[in-house]
């Protein structure tokens, strides 16, 4: 059975734009159906660490489809993450990354679980995940919030925490 969820991209170094396509091009290739892709914005730096606030991101959204269950397309994406040169390191939050992926929303679980929370615990509060993913999916219900992602996107504008 396939499930639909949505990703939010994004990256700050390297070529930003080739490291995004070929997140998604990772993805296709371990058997994820990439549906819709936003385009790409660039964004500051949120909470960024000092020292990193200059380097610019570039954000989208995709939706994809998958067999999948959450927890093994959180750790897929990880996975990307880690072949496109991402290290995390602990304790270092919203350090610059050549690609981050993260799962906004799957199907429309909400749930919380060690190291996976679904929907995305701050998506609703970053206009950076919510301007991309209201191009692909304006109409799509936040199962918690109860509104679409436009009207999510509405009630922020561009401020965010």
């Amino acid at each position: 059975m396939f499930h639909t969820a949505y990703i939010a991209l994004g990256a700050n170094l390297g070529d930003r734009d080739a490291n995004l396509r070929e997140a998604l091009d990772a993805l296709k290739a371990r058997g994820v159906q990439v549906e819709a892709v936003s385009s790409f914005i660039e964004t500051d730096p949120v909470d960024a660490p000092p020292g990193t606030e200059s380097q610019k991101y570039l954000n989208g959204a995709a939706r994809v489809r998958t067999v999948l269950p959450p927890r093994a397309l959180l750790d897929l994406l990880l996975e990307v993450e880690r072949d496109l040169g991402r290290t995390r390191t602990e304790g270092e939050r919203n350090a610059p990354r050549t690609a981050d992926l993260d799962l906004l929303l799957y199907d429309d679980l909400a749930f919380e679980e060690a190291g996976l929370c679904l929907p995305h615990p701050r998506m609703t509060k970053r206009a950076f995940v919510l301007k991309p993913l209201a191009e692909i999916a304006p109409e799509f219900v936040h199962p918690v919030e109860k509104r679409t992602i436009a009207e999510l996107l509405a009630v922020l504008g561009d401020n965010q925490e």
